[in-house]
């Protein structure tokens, strides 16, 4: 039997129309590209993806951004309920529901290889889409840990995004390593980290449970980012200053010795060895030190030894033996 030749084309570099890159989130997510957020199970992956699909859906300025015209955004999900769990943390973070849909799978499972894919992007026009987990989309036949299985995947997604200038965010687990670095703790073939413009690893600190971190574990179109922290309360994602020198072996081993949580607590207890202290005295006292309020109430959860205690009309913190 005759193979069919391919014809062959050649494509001159002198051509080649220039493009500037363009931005999601600079420098964490460009657009018309492929983005991993990978993590632990339970680690704010989830969060952290929902908070930006709110974000975008209103239009409003991701850090470090100026504010945008409102996208179109496509959030596919086999982990958690979309009534009971994905639309209540969406309402919570204040999302313009309007502008988020999902493909219906009640009746046929989406896969990376579905053509459903590309047609929900461009009939919605949408500028992001989240696939949480990637694992849940392979499908029955690929084996994720095949090179040439997955190429031909991630290749279909990445020109999907490149075709229609939507950002493709793929949440990943890690395996089980330990110790091993950061590129070899995503599932699977190394073609997914291959194949993505940009890698992101969430996990919390040890000595800060409170705390999640993002690092920026991989970039190709600009240099990486600082990392950058958060936490939730209330339903709600906050930024905590601090945590720009993590690094993902640092986070993948409960990170470094000396963080900013930790600096606050040593200078807070430092201060109340000598006595009871006003929380103004207090609050002063941080903010002198360059410690942002947020930073110091993440400190006063951690510190079960230092307790509030009204006296003559005013609050103070105690040191408890």
């Amino acid at each position: 039997m005759t193979q069919k030749q391919t014809e062959l084309r050649l494509i001159r570099m002198s051509e080649v129309e220039l493009q500037e890159v363009r931005w999601l989130w600079y420098p964490y997510i460009p657009q018309g590209k492929l983005t991993i957020i990978q993590g632990n199970p339970g680690e704010g992956k989830t969060t952290l993806a929902l908070w930006i699909a709110a974000i975008c859906s209103q239009g409003q300025a991701l850090p470090g951004m100026e504010l945008r015209d409102p996208i179109n955004i496509l959030y596919q999900t086999v982990e958690d309920g979309l009534g009971d769990t994905i639309k209540p943390r969406l309402i919570s973070a204040g999302a313009d529901l309007s502008r988020i849909q999902c493909i219906d799978e009640a009746e046929h499972s989406l896969s990376l290889l579905d053509s459903r894919i590309e047609q929900a992007v461009k009939s919605t026009n949408a500028k992001l889409m989240i696939l949480d987990p990637l694992q849940g989309y392979l499908g029955r036949d690929v084996d994720m840990n095949r090179a040439n299985e997955i190429r031909d995947v991630l290749k279909r997604l990445t020109l999907i995004a490149d075709k229609t200038g939507c950002s493709i965010v793929l949440i990943g687990h890690l395996n089980k390593a330990v110790g091993a670095n950061s590129a070899y703790r995503g599932l699977g073939s190394m073609d997914f980290r291959a194949a993505a413009r940009s890698v992101l690893l969430v996990s919390r600190m040890k000595k800060d449970p409170g705390v999640r971190v993002i690092v920026h574990d991989k970039s190709s179109l600009a240099p990486e980012g600082k990392s950058v922290a958060f936490f939730i309360e209330d339903g709600a994602l906050h930024w905590v200053e601090g945590y720009d020198k993590i690094t993902a072996e640092d986070l993948l081993n409960g990170g470094p010795t000396n963080t900013k949580v930790e600096q606050t607590e040593r200078l807070v207890r430092e201060r109340l060895s000598e006595g009871p202290a006003p929380v103004k005295e207090i609050q002063n006292l941080v903010r002198q030190a360059g410690i942002s309020p947020r930073t110091l109430d993440i400190a006063k959860k951690n510190m079960r030894d230092v307790i509030s205690r009204k006296e003559g009309g005013h609050w103070k913190w105690v040191l408890i033996s």
